[in-house]
């Protein structure tokens, strides 16, 4: 499984200006910490399969004035709308060119952690990257004919668009890894020898011309949707995210975090997961929260007692939750709004309540671990959590200026826009963090940069999409999937839950999600689910893939920072977001659980909202195991098997479940009581 960006470039807090005391300061936890954390090593290591260069001199320029004049071409276009057939191509060819020049096609990864070792692009990456130029060029260069020709291309066509999906599949194998490479050749394999194969899955052949026809000269391969996103939502939700850490946001949401927890021994676990969530805001991508989060808090947790592999899954489960939180999430949020034809402002709202719930999870497992390692509180200075909301709580207002935007009626595009503009105002606010040109420039760049791992994986997508439109296999594989549930709802639901979560182990969260849809969606569709609640279904199975073995790059992250053993921490961080797994259970198996996604009215709403935080809190308990004390597995079976019923807001399950719930908690307190009266303590 590969790891996107989705969000803003990775947020160096040691470079931002501190919003605390000048002497014990959140960051002076570092002092006595364990050799210093290389951010951006880790980030190159776990953030791609194969990791972005590390460039310096000539190369390194040309790179940001490329990601320069991408965020800008972003922005333009927002206030001066082109044909997306002249867009698109454009933008692709102008991101595709850098990403040969910023990653690395071949070689050894361990060069971005020497010192000094140069990194910069070859020859053949040089060629690669005007090589890129060629077939988007000649697109854009008669753009409207080029389109109109989809049915019969010319051969010279044909071999534009050829060189145009070579290019996209070096590029996404380049920032992912080969699995979607090899993935999209499968698939176009199969449309093109589909009418030998036998059976359900047979289809029509279609020679290579027609392939290209559809897949580049159409809108629903390279330039569907998912390229469409990357173009739009992304590269302006990027810039904004790197401006807004330049103006100083990061380092206030980290130093409010350690002061707004106080002294309590579960203050450091709370503390990471409040910073992580602030630090989603900005970010939106799981490794570089996990990442940033680790280097600033795991002094913090070592210092209080957390074993390395608990404290690694807690900074990885933290992260994690950047993907799915409001208002930034990840790019497949993006997707959501554009496939179902909503504004963006309606898929966060779809996302609090869950959100809420994967946050309760993860709190409650904090304070069971502070009882279970007896950890204690660490004492810092720092300002209080009041004056740092005086001084510095304006770094909320462009967030909260996104959704009024869009509550008025304003387009995504033009409300990120100006909430960018917003940050950047208000950076000067403070004299440290005052966006002076330099830092604008090295905004601009960072956007385009943070956005540069995803963009091609996403036009790679589109492509796959493009075939499974084509050939209709999508349909055929949710067919399959209703006939093997027997047309059972609960069956249907399992089985997606299965096929999403295993695509996620090989795919980033953003192409599991597309591919997804277009397999899963219709099945769950087609046992009566809402479109909406099964885009969120799958949303949420894609993003929780992130933290399913074997293969979890942000507990690797952690443990490499935390110095943990990476397997246990993989388990232990799965370990924490499990009662997350229950929750889109409850938004498809009934009319009432859409109530979760704010939807239904206000009988739904409720229902569906109490008796999930009562299965995440018996869920937590069950995987947790404490209790007011150590709970033995008797009463952690009873309690949390009890919790599964209620997923289905149905009155049988849901009075067997909470009887369950309740025998389990009477055995408990039993047995509690049993032993502490023969330990004498009764």
């Amino acid at each position: 499984m590969t790891q996107e960006t989705g969000g803003s470039a990775a947020v160096n807090t040691k470079s931002l200006p501190s919003t605390s005391t000048p002497t014990g300061t959140a960051s002076d936890l570092l002092d006595d910490a364990e050799p210093a954390i290389d951010e951006e090593a880790l980030l190159a290591e776990f953030d791609a399969e194969i990791p972005a260069r590390k460039l310096s001199g000539i190369p390194q320029l040309v790179v940001k004035i490329m990601g320069v004049a991408l965020s800008l071409f972003g922005l333009y276009w927002v206030f001066n709308p082109m044909a997306s057939q002249f867009y698109l191509p454009a933008f692709l060819m102008l991101a595709l060119s850098a990403t040969f020049l910023a990653y690395r096609g071949w070689g050894s990864k361990n060069k971005t952690k020497v010192p000094g070792a140069k990194d910069n692009p070859r020859i053949a990456d040089w060629l690669l990257a005007v090589v890129a130029v060629v077939p988007f060029a000649y697109i854009i260069s008669d753009w409207d004919a080029f389109f109109r020709r989809a049915i019969i291309p010319t051969d010279l066509d044909v071999i534009m668009g050829t060189l145009a999906i070579l290019v996209t599949l070096e590029a996404a194998r380049r920032t992912v890894g080969l699995m979607i490479p090899i993935a999209v050749i499968v698939f176009f394999a199969y449309a093109h020898w589909g009418s030998y194969i036998p059976g359900v899955f047979g289809t029509s052949s279609f020679d290579w011309s027609r392939l290209v026809g559809h897949n580049i000269m159409g809108t629903q391969g390279l330039f569907g949707v998912p390229t469409n996103v990357a173009a739009t939502f992304v590269i302006l939700f990027t810039v904004y995210g790197a401006v807004l850490t330049a103006s100083g946001a990061s380092r206030f949401f980290i130093d409010l975090s350690f002061a707004a927890f106080g002294k309590s021994a579960s203050g450091p676990g709370r503390t990471v997961t409040l910073a992580g969530f602030l630090l989603g805001t900005v970010s939106g991508s799981g490794v570089a929260t996990t990442v940033t989060l680790g280097g600033m808090s795991w002094p913090l947790l070592r210092r209080a007692g957390y074993p390395r592999e608990h404290g690694g899954a807690l900074l990885a489960a933290a992260g994690i939750g950047a993907i799915m939180a409001p208002p930034m999430m990840g790019a497949a949020a993006f997707i959501i709004a554009a496939l179902l034809g909503v504004s963006y402002l309606q898929v966060l709202l779809w996302a609090i309540i869950p959100t809420i719930l994967y946050y309760l999870g993860l709190i409650l497992s904090i304070e069971m671990d502070a009882r279970k390692f007896k950890t204690t509180d660490v004492t810092m200075e720092v300002k209080p959590a009041g004056k740092l909301l005086l001084r510095f709580g304006y770094h909320f207002s462009s967030l909260a200026a996104i959704v009024v935007f869009m509550s008025l009626g304003m387009t995504p595009f033009r409300a990120v826009v100006y909430a960018t503009v917003l940050a950047f105002v208000l950076s000067f606010f403070d004299r440290n963090s005052w966006m002076t040109p330099r830092r604008v420039w090295d905004a601009l760049a960072t956007g385009a940069a943070g956005a540069m791992s995803i963009i091609p994986v996403m036009a790679a997508a589109g492509l796959i999409v493009g075939v499974l439109t084509l050939t209709g296999l999508g349909l055929k594989l949710a067919g399959i999937i209703v006939s093997a549930a027997g047309g059972n709802l609960l069956l249907t639901a399992i089985l997606s839950a299965i096929a999403v979560t295993l695509l996620g182990l090989a795919v980033p969260v953003t192409a599991s999600f597309i591919i997804s849809w277009v397999i899963i969606g219709p099945a769950l569709q087609d046992v009566g689910v809402p479109a909406f609640a099964a885009a969120m279904f799958i949303f949420y199975y894609s993003v929780l893939s992130e933290v399913s073995p074997p293969t979890a790059l942000s507990p690797f992250a952690a443990s490499a920072i935390t110095g943990g053993k990476p397997i246990t921490t993989m388990w232990l961080t799965w370990r924490y977001t499990l009662t997350a797994f229950l929750v889109p259970f409850i938004f498809v198996l009934s009319e009432q659980g859409v109530g979760l996604l704010l939807q239904g009215g206000i009988g739904s709403i409720l229902l569906a909202s109490v008796t999930s935080i009562i299965a995440v809190a018996a869920f937590s308990v069950g995987t947790g195991g404490w209790l007011w004390g150590p709970a033995r597995w008797p009463a952690r079976v009873l309690i949390g098997a009890g919790a599964i019923p209620l997923v289905t807001l149905s009155l049988v399950p849901m009075v067997c479940g909470l009887t369950a719930i309740a025998l389990g908690i009477i055995v408990h307190f039993i047995g509690r009581k049993s032993t502490l009266r023969a330990s004498g303590k009764a």
